[in-house]
């Protein structure tokens, strides 16, 4: 065991110690909650130890069912009952490792315009948007996914002891029970939250924790949280109904969201055409149906050019 994870294991024992005196306040509850959502290690040897702790009590249990004895957790010593503890996690940890599954890595790739929905056995569901890749490695001891790009929809099954990881570059996402969106372009990266907390941080930073309507922009070092409603976080998500809601959108924003699901490329050269706002609702393939728009409603001029649709005045 390294120092950082002995002193992590002799914290949590603290805290289980503490937890069992006479006394217990809503302070301190508050204090071990806080020192739990400091990493995902601190939760995870907490619930193992105190796991452990209960298997030391049951043992004891055993070996002294009179009806009348004193519980056992009150009754072993508690040096001998950490010691029984750490003999338990080191036993359960050989069974545990001979138990898992080896690592594998899997891939799964979405084309573009397509969309894909990645289900496992913990009862946690990825859905893939157009053109995205994701790496997964999901065991008995790890459940981790790597965004390589894209745009990805998060319902995870809650698991303390077993933390839901998504890494996409730098940045490293952590679900503490949680929906929640990543899109990654290039450098930048959007994490928005529909449901519960997730914790969003890098190496070296402090990571944050994001709640229910919570939107972090990333770029580089910078991170930008901003609040927004249901309504239009379930209008960013509508991709995962195959198709894209547009409320006062400027025409090259949107123009650009249906290059993502399309071969054929809408292209908007003048910024004041550009700029110009639109509202209502396309399927993703409908790129036709959007030059077709500009045109009527707009009353722009619109030329096909082999790949191309070009918007202008």
């Amino acid at each position: 065991m390294s120092a950082r994870a002995g002193e992590i294991e002799a914290r949590a024992s603290h805290w289980l110690e503490r937890r069992d005196r006479d006394g217990w306040s809503g302070e301190d509850q508050a204090a071990l909650d806080a020192w739990l959502e400091e990493s995902s290690a601190n939760e995870i040897a907490y619930w193992r130890l105190d796991a452990a702790w209960e298997r030391t009590d049951r043992l004891a249990a055993l070996r002294n069912p009179k009806p009348d004895a004193a519980p056992a957790r009150a009754g072993l010593p508690l040096i001998a009952k950490i010691a029984a503890a750490f003999v338990i996690l080191a036993a359960l940890g050989g069974l545990y490792m001979s138990l898992s599954p080896r690592a594998q890595d899997r891939t799964f790739q979405t084309a573009l315009g397509g969309h894909e929905t990645i289900s496992f056995a913990d009862g946690s569901r990825i859905e893939l948007n157009t053109s995205t890749i994701v790496r997964t490695r999901m065991t008995t001891a790890e459940r981790t996914v790597w965004l390589e790009k894209g745009e990805a929809f998060f319902r995870v099954k809650h698991d303390a002891a077993h933390p839901f990881v998504v890494i996409a570059g730098a940045q490293r996402i952590t679900d503490l029970g949680t929906e929640f969106s990543v899109r990654r372009d290039s450098g930048d990266l959007k994490v928005a939250v529909l449901d519960g907390k997730v914790r969003l941080g890098s190496d070296g930073a402090q990571a944050r924790v994001l709640g229910r309507g919570q939107v972090a922009a990333a770029s580089g070092d910078a991170i930008v949280v901003t609040r927004r409603s249901a309504a239009a976080l379930a209008n960013e998500l509508s991709w995962r109904r195959g198709v894209l809601v547009f409320d006062e959108t400027a025409l090259g924003e949107a123009a650009g969201e249906l290059n993502r699901y399309n071969r054929a490329q809408l292209v908007i050269k003048d910024p004041a055409v550009a700029r110009l706002v639109i509202a209502g609702t396309l399927p993703t393939n409908g790129i036709e149906g959007f030059a077709r728009l500009a045109q009527t409603v707009l009353g722009l001029h619109v030329e096909h050019r082999g790949n191309q649709i070009v918007i202008s005045r």
